[in-house]
């Protein structure tokens, strides 16, 4: 058995492939096992990993099996006795996977922990998360969280009010890095199979609270992210403007999420707020900035169909989406 398997989806990831798995390579911890999900690339991500990477095991999918469902292959083969998750478009220090077992090792009530993320430049990147709520979502579409990042109020759901140095237990951390016990995982579950893409840590965040355990966020786990990099191969739906999640997608989860943890009527008023909101900014831009306006129009449509097709947040879509 190995200490550690570490599970990397990919998905048209060749560009950054190397780096990711380069750092692997130079881990200080030995006793390491790598499983790579290729969820049916368009590129040579599959082909890099046999011809260059031979001691990584590959899984090479038919089909798009989304990041949740990958990873739950994954784990019918691991043998690790901790789980990591890691995105190929990020890179780890040669002593994370090191420092990242013995964190774990260190705090029994540990049933998750992640780092901090930051991009190329050092720019900081939200790690350690509040769960989503009616509220937060209210103060993230309307830019408070963004004006007021130093506010306990205001800046709560990206915790971006807090000293990024310092650990603390936190609702959930994103699945860019993160590190899991296996007995625990044995116990709950890892993913929700109907969560294609999104919000599927989130979820599995609450069930390890449910099942009595903490989400750690240790920051001397230092972890370059890039960030979106392989649902921008995805060109045929529309992105969110603020980021790059795909709309619809993250809509059809965001639904799935809220009726399980919270049920219909609070899944019905969040799909109102969002539609209320895109409905006075398109009424607000309609003459002065047509584009917008348009957009926020398509926002709203977008909505109508996530709800129509997950019928209020009960049912997946007929996957891959």
């Amino acid at each position: 058995m190995s200490a550690l398997s570490v599970f990397i989806v990919t998905y048209n990831s060749a560009p950054l492939l190397r780096s990711c798995l380069n750092s692997l390579r130079a881990q200080t911890l030995g006793d390491v096992e790598i499983i790579v999900v290729d969820n049916a690339s368009r590129d040579e991500s599959a082909a890099i990993i046999r011809a260059e990477y031979p001691e990584i095991k590959l899984i090479a999918g038919a089909v798009n099996l989304g990041f949740g469902n990958a990873n739950n292959l994954a784990l019918a083969e691991a043998k690790g006795r901790y789980i990591v998750l890691l995105n190929p478009d990020a890179v780890l220090p040669a002593d994370a996977l090191e420092r990242a077992l013995a964190h774990m090792e260190e705090t029994p009530d540990a049933g998750m922990g992640g780092g901090l993320l930051q991009g190329t430049q050092g720019e900081w990147q939200p790690s350690a998360r509040q769960f989503p709520s009616l509220l937060n979502d209210g103060l993230t579409l309307s830019g408070l969280a963004n004006r007021y990042p130093n506010s306990r109020f205001f800046g709560r759901f990206d915790r971006s009010w807090a000293d990024p140095l310092e650990a603390a237990a936190v609702d959930w951390v994103p699945g860019a890095f993160a590190i899991i016990r296996r007995n625990l995982v044995d116990q709950i579950g890892l993913f929700d199979p109907r969560f294609f893409l999104y919000y599927e840590e989130v979820d599995l965040c609450r069930r390890i609270h449910q099942a009595g355990f903490k989400v750690w966020y240790w920051p001397d786990l230092v972890i370059t992210h890039i960030g979106g990099a392989s649902s921008e191969t995805v060109d045929t739906l529309a992105f969110s403007s603020s980021g790059k999640q795909l709309t619809l997608w993250r809509m059809r989860s965001q639904l799935l999420y809220y009726r399980k943890w919270h049920g219909l009527v609070y899944s019905w008023l969040v799909k109102a707020l969002e539609q209320g909101w895109h409905g006075l900014r398109a009424w607000r831009n309609n003459s002065r900035a047509p584009d917008k306006a348009a957009e926020s129009r398509h926002i709203v449509q977008l909505w109508r169909q996530a709800w129509q097709e997950t019928q209020g947040g009960q049912l997946s879509p007929p996957q891959p989406w």
